[in-house]
């Protein structure tokens, strides 16, 4: 950083720099975050989001004032997460982005087990992987290939991130085919019973699995990543110096995750009034529109990347983050309902786990080439429709 004070730092009367007041050091850092993306200014909903639950306006109202306004808090948590990391090195920084880069499904998630909704938390997880692989990565194929004959990006990377997804798809595929296999005279309390312990070893087992893609990613073949390691994720500061103190990144961090957690607490408590009067299922509702709060940013930024030729940064979005929720979050909320005492299971149903095996086998047959094209987009977000179509009709089923 420059030694010379700039613009924003006034002269005293004998050439010394003067330190601003902490008034308006608060306002230069509002403003830096503000501007980070363009979906903070969805921030006008927060108040309204607020006021809808604390004076106990309408279900509607409360649910969708809070979902807009979920949507620039997980903006500004990447912010604050790339600020931060900029702080720590480049081993740390890695961790700090996939601790935090889920933190609004985490959030989400965590608020609706201890409501009990472990069907919204289920349908929420495998629509943030459905959403991830094919609604977004097909958007990227487009975006970037509709003035392109082919792009390309590293073929090792989207080899070994495509092995790790079917890793991840048995581990949910597997309980449904063992549900499936036990006869219907046996106990269901004790199936139950055996379908959660098994859930939860498997799920200590994908942790596992994902701590070595880390150790992979950052440690040992770190090389083959540096192409998205070292690129701008667009919520970043496009120079390579941070602009945010440690310590104000490190506050804004805490501050934007506890009224994340006030405003999931709001959308979470209304979910059960919307399907009563919209017509609307909680499977529905968890896989296609809550997908949308957390992966916004991410959506925007794979896109924006993708127009830019920088093919290697958007597959590592949209399929980095799929991995992200399939071996770490959807096991960690396993283990969460663990220590809270609420069931939750690894175990989908039979249509929910053949929509994700399907998802996972045309997204690897399309990305194993090292090549992409804007058909191979439409043929992804054709997929996705059909499946959110599905997902409409189909009803919730206890």
């Amino acid at each position: 950083m420059s030694s010379f004070p700039d613009s924003r730092t006034p002269l005293t009367g004998d050439g010394r720099t003067s330190r601003p007041s902490p008034l308006a050091h608060f306002v230069d850092i509002a403003k830096l975050a503000f501007y980070s993306s363009p979906a903070n200014y969805l921030l006008v909903f927060l108040p309204f989001g607020l006021a809808a639950g604390v004076l106990e306006w309408s279900s509607g109202l409360i649910f969708w004032l809070n979902f807009l306004a979920i949507i620039p808090l997980a903006a500004l948590l990447a912010f604050a997460t790339e600020e931060l990391s900029a702080h720590v090195g480049e081993t740390l920084g890695g961790l700090l982005n996939v601790t935090f880069g889920n933190a609004v499904e985490v959030i989400v998630s965590i608020v609706a087990l201890k409501e009990n909704q472990i069907r919204i938390v289920q349908a929420s997880m495998l629509g943030s992987i459905l959403s991830n692989l094919l609604l977004v990565l097909g958007c990227c194929f487009i975006a970037g290939g509709y003035n392109r004959l082919q792009q390309q990006f590293n073929q090792t990377v989207a080899q070994t991130m495509s092995s790790l997804m079917c890793l991840a798809t048995a581990g949910l595929v597997i309980p449904a085919a063992f549900h499936a296999s036990i006869p219907k005279s046996n106990d269901p309390s004790s199936l139950d019973r055996e379908i959660l312990s098994f859930s939860r070893g498997a799920s200590v087992v994908l942790l596992f699995i994902y701590i070595l893609y880390l150790y992979f990613q950052l440690g040992t073949h770190k090389r083959l990543f540096e192409g998205i390691n070292e690129e701008c994720d667009g919520n970043a500061p496009k120079e390579g110096d941070p602009e945010l103190s440690p310590l104000a990144a490190l506050l804004m961090l805490l501050g934007v995750t506890i009224i994340v957690a006030v405003c999931a607490d709001y959308l979470v408590g209304s979910i059960d009034d919307i399907v009563a009067t919209s017509g609307l299922s909680k499977t529905f509702i968890g896989l296609i529109v809550l997908p949308i709060v957390g992966n916004a940013a991410e959506h925007v930024t794979a896109i924006v990347v993708a127009m830019k030729n920088k093919m290697d940064l958007a597959i590592g979005v949209a399929v980095g983050s799929s991995l992200q929720i399939a071996l770490f979050v959807t096991p960690f909320m396993v283990l969460v309902g663990w220590a809270i005492g609420v069931p939750m299971s690894l175990h989908f149903s039979t249509f929910e786990t053949a929509v994700l095996f399907i998802s996972m086998l045309i997204t690897n047959y399309l990305i194993l080439d090292g090549e992409s094209n804007w058909l191979e987009g439409a043929m992804l977000i054709g997929t996705y429709t059909i499946i959110a179509l599905a997902f409409f009709y189909l009803p919730d089923m206890d």
